[in-house]
């Protein structure tokens, strides 16, 4: 009897002896650094891609103009 391989997926953190509050950080910056939340969030409602690329655009043009009021000159200290 051949034993089948069980794949496991998703994110783990193996604890031995750390207390469970540090486990819990690591995981959770696991989760962070995967990016799964922000997938999670992106599904739960269709957005049509013009408006993807709409509000991509008002994100680039207000960067571009932070950028530019970090670049002028500083208004004059009375």
């Amino acid at each position: 009897m051949s034993k089948k391989k069980t794949k496991h997926f998703g994110l783990k953190v193996e604890c031995g002896d750390m207390p469970f509050e540090k486990a819990l950080r690591i995981f959770r910056k696991k989760v962070d650094d995967s990016g799964l939340l922000k997938e999670v969030k992106e599904r739960q409602q269709y957005e049509k891609p013009a408006d993807k690329r709409k509000l991509a655009h008002n994100r680039a043009v207000k960067r571009w103009k932070k950028q530019l009021r970090s670049q002028s000159l500083p208004k004059a200290l009375y």
